[in-house]
């Protein structure tokens, strides 16, 4: 079926971020519907044929998309970080990740058929288990905090270790085809990483610095720095071929680890960026999938994906948690959900159309077998994890916990007036100083925005079931509120009033989003963050028979209620819409104006017991 490359393409990209959208909708990882959506377009309907469509730029284009990617990965990776891990997640993306490589690889030599320098190299494919497919599997899972902790970290760490790991055996292997002679092999291998870390080095390092000294404006950071991994990845593939994606890796990495370097900007840009080229890239290359080439994988695919979810995947868990915390059946969780994702798709692809120009037709296999170990893992895993978890007995309660959008002054208090009432709380602002002043309360905290792709990423939600978005931005709060009202339920996000100057935008802008107006009438961000400034402070009264809350109310009135506790230590937040009376054993916490020493004095004395 032949049609307009226009509509082809645009048909494409807005395809890819429907897919995206249904994805966050249902809590599935996206890769699911982009790989249905390429399938259906290219082996099933036809209407999509990459080769014809892009011609001579499918594989330079796949290979700048990759380079993006690795380069977007390779930023998020801070050594602190990984000295701060756990000793199991450590071992996990070392030993761990070795064993995968080492069984997966000789399953697919002695399986598949697949020649060692190939077989090493799907190997090396697979060892990633990246959080794009992880975070939303736990999300519905809900396993206890060590697995939930475990697996994200894993995910977080082993995805640009993982694709280097990946890029450095594929230099190797290609290096072998190249020159045909093993001799000079090892020498090749080794100029050819030299090229791409020195490379990449300079050029991160040098971007780093630029950024820090504010050589360039800030209109321009994140323009400059793409073109600068363009740049840096033709450069070095071009002096030393298979060199550029190692470069481009190499150069986030440098960044990332570069003291005082104005990166985050960056990285939201390029976390953007990165979710457009995954939806593009994923549909086209699961529309090159060849049915015949699958069909005729036949049983060794299949058997080669059990080698790699009940022996390579539990060996390397069991090996690493060997003497670890992590009781018997949370290893055995751990063991189960590994899940493979954008990075191993991405990759192999680049890869295989690399090797089919250096005459290695074999090298196709590769992309339909990658895909293969997604498919499976993801939908079997997918399928089965929870009922897993449930059977196995380390699944988490309903969460009680709260994300706070926000950490200035005022939401400070008031997330720590919940967690001081036994609330698990996490407060997420993109301001470094509320953060700093959060974390010195003794509160948890993200640094960044929670409706980024970095919290999706980054941000622990183990335990957390509400939201309270109290940002002094209403589309903030309103970006908020559609974001985990799917997740956390329509009834359990709550967002506060912005009044001022926007309240005639902030009305219209929150009108339109789920989730429910915390506290009473005339009660906004503007009249609770001035009580704040003036040094209100939170009060908690306990009612009684004789001090109900019509007597509580009378008393004071200058106060603010802002949630109460049952007897049994739920938790209500006072609302307009759906108003409620405290009764007897019931604890009220407000914001009241400060009061004189003897009054409290007075008050605490006559308190009851």
């Amino acid at each position: 079926m032949h049609l307009d490359p226009l509509i082809v393409l645009s048909a494409i990209l807005f395809g890819g971020i429907a897919a995206q959208w249904l994805a966050w909708r249902t809590r599935l990882p996206a890769i699911l519907f982009l790989l249905a959506l390429g399938i259906v377009a290219g082996p099933v309907t036809g209407v999509l044929d990459p080769d014809a469509l892009f011609g001579e730029l499918l594989f330079p284009g796949v290979s700048l998309a990759v380079a993006v990617i690795l380069f977007e990965g390779a930023l998020t990776l801070r050594f602190k970080d990984i000295r701060g891990l756990a000793d199991v997640v450590t071992k996990l993306v070392t030993i761990g990740a070795l064993i995968t490589w080492a069984v997966v690889s000789a399953a697919a030599h002695f399986i598949v058929g697949l020649e060692t320098g190939l077989a090493l190299l799907f190997g090396a494919l697979v060892v990633v288990t990246g959080p794009t497919v992880i975070v939303p599997m736990l999300r519905t899972v809900r396993p206890t905090e060590a697995v939930a902790s475990t697996l994200r970290w894993e995910g977080i760490v082993i995805d640009p270790l993982g694709a280097l790991l990946a890029v450095l055996v594929f230099q190797a292997v290609a290096a072998g085809y190249a020159e045909g002679a093993g001799g000079s092999v090892p020498i090749t291998f080794l100029t050819t990483v030299a090229a791409g870390t020195a490379i990449g080095w300079v050029a991160g390092r040098g971007l780093a610095v630029a950024l820090r000294r504010h050589a360039l404006p800030e209109y321009l950071h994140n323009a400059v720095t793409l073109a600068v991994v363009a740049a840096v990845f033709t450069l070095s593939d071009t002096l030393r071929h298979e060199s550029g994606l190692l470069a481009v890796t190499v150069m986030g990495m440098t960044m990332a680890n570069t003291r005082d370097a104005p990166i985050d900007d960056i990285l939201d840009f390029k976390e953007s960026l990165s979710l457009l080229l995954i939806s593009v890239l994923f549909v086209t290359l699961a529309a090159r999938l060849d049915p015949d080439r699958l069909q005729a994988l036949g049983p060794s695919a299949f058997l080669l994906l059990l080698v790699v979810m009940f022996v390579a995947r539990p060996l390397a868990v069991f090996v690493s948690a060997f003497r670890s915390k992590l009781s018997l059946s949370e290893r055995a969780l751990v063991a189960w959900i590994g899940p493979r994702g954008i990075v191993a798709a991405a990759v192999s692809a680049a890869f295989a159309l690399r090797l089919e120009e250096l005459g290695v037709e074999e090298g196709t296999v590769l992309v339909p077998l990658t895909f293969v170990v997604i498919m499976g893992t993801v939908i079997v895993q997918g399928l089965t994890a929870r009922p897993l978890a449930s059977l196995l007995g380390i699944t988490e309660p309903e969460p009680r916990g709260l994300l706070v959008v926000g950490a200035h002054p005022l939401a400070r208090r008031i997330a720590r007036a919940l967690q001081d009432s036994g609330y698990r709380v996490v407060m997420a602002d993109a301001n470094w100083e509320s953060v700093s002043e959060a974390r010195m309360a003794g509160l948890s905290t993200f640094y960044g925005s929670p409706v980024s792709e970095a919290a999706d990423r980054h941000l622990d939600l183990v335990g957390i079931g509400r939201l309270l978005a109290l940002s002094p931005s209403p589309q903030l709060n309103a970006l908020a509120c559609h974001r985990y009202a799917p997740e956390f339920g329509g009834g359990r996000v709550y967002w506060m009033e912005v009044g001022g100057d926007n309240a005639q935008r902030s009305s219209r802008a929150i009108s339109r989003h789920p989730g429910t107006r915390l506290f009473g009438e005339g009660v906004n961000w503007q009249k609770l963050a001035a009580m704040a400034a003036s040094d209100a402070e939170i009060r908690r009264t306990k009612l009684t028979d004789a001090f109900d809350f019509e007597a509580w109310l009378s008393k004071h009135q200058e106060a603010i209620p802002l949630f109460a506790l049952t007897p049994e230590g739920r938790l209500r937040f006072f609302q307009k819409e759906l108003p409620f009376e405290p009764g007897p054993g019931w604890t009220i916490v407000s914001l009241a104006p400060p009061r004189a020493e003897q009054e409290a004095a007075a008050e605490a004395e006559a308190a009851p017991a």
